[in-house]
């Protein structure tokens, strides 16, 4: 046997490494209790382990059967595809875990800010709408059918079928009325687009116009158009008015001076009427000799009192005069 496989040699190689300085090498403890620990330490890993996986996959498939649906959402439950059952309210439920998934869709109010486009009016003039729309699931299976269950792709879809309606409905105004009547511009339409959007499961709230404007470029131009007809309809106007109120005034006056010659007239007929009936009196007092006298005295004094007006207070009278035989008839 050769000296390096003798088995005293590998002792006595170990014997002259562990030897203390200056004495003999004391042989090493055993340690036969820590091998039986990792003994038993193996075993038990070996039996922890297979319940471990048992439990790992009970948990999975406890997870995968559980059903979560928010008060905000709808849920879908699909097997191999197909939709087999629809969650509509807030609560837990279970599916089939490995065949069956769930998918949720929002069961709410979305809002949707459409692009900003370019549409042209009746009169071809350019502007820039910027609108949004308020929109909902409101068939859940239709919604996954159709779209997929997709919100970017339900967008897509309103986006296109509201600028078509827009377009339509502008392209039948003229940019005065647009820019006139953009109250009504969101119901037209909105009432344009009907039942479009419901062969996806979807129901649109409303339409609602941001901006509505004229493009940057010509925006100065158009509003100084603008000006220009609005100042000349203003100037129609006030001529119009004019012309009305010359027209009001030239027959007011001619209505004035017919009434006051009617006036007038029926004033000169009282008046002649009055003369009349004075001379009428008067003939009839003259025509009764017991009056006449005294008649002709009270003219008398009349004329007299007449005569003496101003500053001259002296009256002359003649004798053959007929004031003045009253006054010798009285003597």
């Amino acid at each position: 046997m050769s000296p390096f496989n003798s088995p005293n040699m590998g002792n006595s190689t170990m014997n002259q490494q562990y030897a203390p300085p200056g004495g003999s090498y004391q042989q090493p403890p055993q340690q036969p209790y820590v091998d039986l620990a990792v003994e038993k330490m193996k075993k038990r890993i070996k039996k922890i382990v297979p319940l471990v996986l048992i439990l790992l996959v009970a948990g999975i498939l406890y997870t995968n059967s559980f059903v979560i649906t928010k008060p905000n959402e709808y849920t879908l439950i699909q097997q191999f595809g197909k939709v087999v059952d629809i969650k509509d309210e807030a609560g837990l439920s279970f599916k089939i875990p490995f065949i069956q998934s769930a998918k949720s869709i929002p069961n709410t109010v979305l809002l949707y800010d459409l692009p900003i486009s370019d549409v042209i009016t009746k009169d071809k003039k350019t502007m820039v709408a910027d609108s949004f729309v308020l929109w909902k699931v409101s068939d859940p299976l239709t919604f996954v059918q159709t779209l997929n269950g997709n919100v970017a792709n339900a967008e897509a879809r309103i986006s296109t079928i509201v600028y078509n309606s827009m377009k339509n409905v502008i392209s039948n105004l003229s940019q005065t009325e647009i820019i006139s009547g953009r109250d009504r511009l969101a119901g037209a339409i909105f009432e344009n687009i009907g039942n479009g959007l419901d062969k996806y499961g979807i129901d649109l709230v409303a339409v609602e116009t941001k901006r509505l404007d004229l493009p940057d470029d010509n925006k100065q131009a158009v509003y100084e158009r603008m000006i220009s007809e609005r100042n000349n309809i203003a100037a129609s106007y006030q001529a119009e008015g004019e012309s009305e109120a010359t027209k009001i005034r030239s027959e007011t006056d001619k209505t004035i001076s017919i009434q006051i010659a009617q006036a007038e007239a029926e004033a000169e007929k009282i008046a002649a009427e009055g003369e009349a009936e004075y001379m009428r009196i008067l003939s009839e007092a003259y025509a009764d000799e017991s009056r006449a006298d005294f008649y002709t005295f009270v003219r008398a004094l009349d004329a007299a009192k007449i005569s003496m007006s101003g500053d001259n207070k002296t009256l002359i009278l003649t004798p053959d005069s007929p004031l003045a035989q009253i006054f010798y008839n009285i003597q």
